[in-house]
């Protein structure tokens, strides 16, 4: 079974939701909430646990556009490189059980159904990056059993005269009770005090965890919108100006993915300049026949590359687009 290829998907199921993989099925991730157990005091960070679905076999373009990236390759080439490892896992199946390393087992059930097994030893939610499981020791402990305080002895008036005051024998008795219960408001306070500071420290490292995460993604982003395999790329320098593309040159066709069409200039600048800060090489195209102003995530003369944009803008960035030929 390919190592590499079990890599991509693990890797990929930090950043989606969804790897399909074509004609054999589809990782999903499903995010569990925080978990605290006061009994045991055990504080478990959101995570991301995987599941299999077998019905999911439609190509989205993400695993194969992954691979052609990290290999060097086309994206026509990665296809062919899955669906021969896909022939491969069908046929183990039907002797033995896959292992997906960090993923989990897949076996075939008697009625040919897979049944798919998570490891659950990998947290694929990145905003939860560097935190893991703890106990939180109690900082209160049971006050030690000690012995009775013996009780003052009450003063004998021998000679009968009036004392200024007199002992109240109930006192006394009154004083281990009043102790515990010193003991037992300072236990309570400490208890919520380490509470406190424990939902503190761990919506401090989440903040953490989110930035790095953030940060990751985008740089992952990038990688993808601008690196796309061994196509050739095409460099392309267009001012905001509905005028230079006018004096385009006659009989050129390009190929653009199409973020929106505005009636006026003015938002679709806006909309360029917006593109252009996320890190695409937005363009303008022709003006249409009703007056709008288009803003392209990006504009080729080469339709492949187009269409890669465009698959991964649509199911990877899960953003709306649309292909255009300009003639």
């Amino acid at each position: 079974m390919s190592m590499q290829l079990q890599q991509y998907i693990k890797e990929l199921l930090y950043q989606h939701e969804c790897v399909t993989v074509p004609n054999f099925g589809a990782f999903l991730t499903r995010t569990i909430d925080v978990l605290i157990q006061p009994d045991s005091g055990l504080f478990s960070p959101p995570r991301k646990e995987v599941s299999f679905n077998h019905l999911l076999k439609s190509n989205d373009g993400i695993l194969a556009q992954y691979m052609a990236q990290k290999e060097s390759v086309s994206y026509e080439q990665a296809l062919r490189k899955i669906e021969k490892e896909v022939i491969v896992w069908k046929q183990r199946l039907h002797t033995q059980h896959l292992t997906f390393a960090g993923i989990g087992e897949m076996r075939l059930s008697p009625q040919k159904k897979i049944n798919f097994s998570p490891f659950g030893a990998i947290n694929f939610d990145l905003n939860s990056y560097g935190l893991s499981n703890f106990i939180r020791q109690s900082i209160f402990s049971p006050p030690l059993v000690t012995e009775k305080p013996k009780p003052f002895p009450i003063m004998e008036n021998e000679n009968k005269d009036d004392l200024m005051f007199t002992p109240a024998e109930n006192e006394n008795k009154r004083s281990p009770i009043m102790r515990y219960a010193i003991i037992g408001v300072i236990g309570i306070s400490l208890i919520g005090a380490g509470y406190y500071f424990g939902n503190q420290y761990i919506a401090d490292e989440k903040a953490k965890a989110t930035e790095m995460a953030q940060k990751k993604i985008k740089s992952n982003v990038q990688k993808a919108t601008f690196n796309l395999g061994t196509l050739s790329e095409v460099d392309l320098t267009l001012e905001a100006n509905p005028e230079v593309i006018e004096d385009a040159p006659l009989n050129q066709t390009y190929y653009s993915v199409i973020a929106g069409s505005y009636r006026s200039m003015e938002n679709a600048e806006k909309k360029l300049a917006q593109l252009q800060a996320e890190g695409f090489d937005a363009a303008f195209t022709e003006v249409n026949p009703e007056g709008l102003h288009r803003v392209a995530y990006g504009r080729f003369d080469s339709k492949r590359e187009a269409l890669n944009l465009h698959n991964y803008i649509r199911y990877a960035l899960k953003e709306e687009a649309w292909y255009l030929e300009e003639q």
